[in-house]
């Protein structure tokens, strides 16, 4: 799994000209799912997500999380991410779980940012969306679930 997460100052999604989701401050993700992922390392990576503090306090510019600042994600799937460009020039999306695989992962791991005590609106799996945001920083990070410590037993 893969996310480029984003923070916010607001952001939202139009597919076929409506308004599908919009939040104010807090996380983009958009989502990536590889072949092999697994509803486990889904809820792995938004307890990470949940934890993560990139949020200011203060003077400190991270120390607060998206729970703590009571900021909202905006999950957003995207296939594109697991795209793999070293050899030619048009991408290859070998690496991409299937439709099938992609969607129940990227739902549990949205229901599990619920979980957390997070709100949390949808793209929509598959759509071709617009998604606008507003950074904020700009503050933006990569998370791979293979680089993702197992939160201990």
């Amino acid at each position: 799994m893969r996310i480029v997460l984003q923070r916010v100052l607001g952001a939202s999604v139009v597919v076929g000209g409506d308004c599908i989701a919009s939040i104010g401050h807090g996380l983009v993700l958009l989502v990536g799912v590889q072949d092999g992922d697994t509803v486990a390392v889904a809820r792995r990576m938004a307890s990470k997500v949940a934890r993560l503090r990139v949020f200011a306090n203060g003077e400190r510019g991270f120390d607060r999380t998206v729970v703590e600042v009571e900021g909202a994600v905006l999950v957003v799937s995207q296939f594109t991410l697991m795209g793999d460009v070293r050899r030619g020039n048009r991408p290859s999306w070998t690496g991409a779980a299937p439709p099938g695989v992609a969607a129940p992962v990227v739902e549990a791991f949205a229901e599990a940012l619920e979980t957390a005590g997070i709100e949390v609106q949808r793209g929509r799996f598959g759509a071709m969306m617009d998604v606008a945001l507003v950074n904020d920083g700009p503050v933006t990070l990569v998370l791979e679930s293979d680089e993702v410590a197992r939160p201990p037993a």
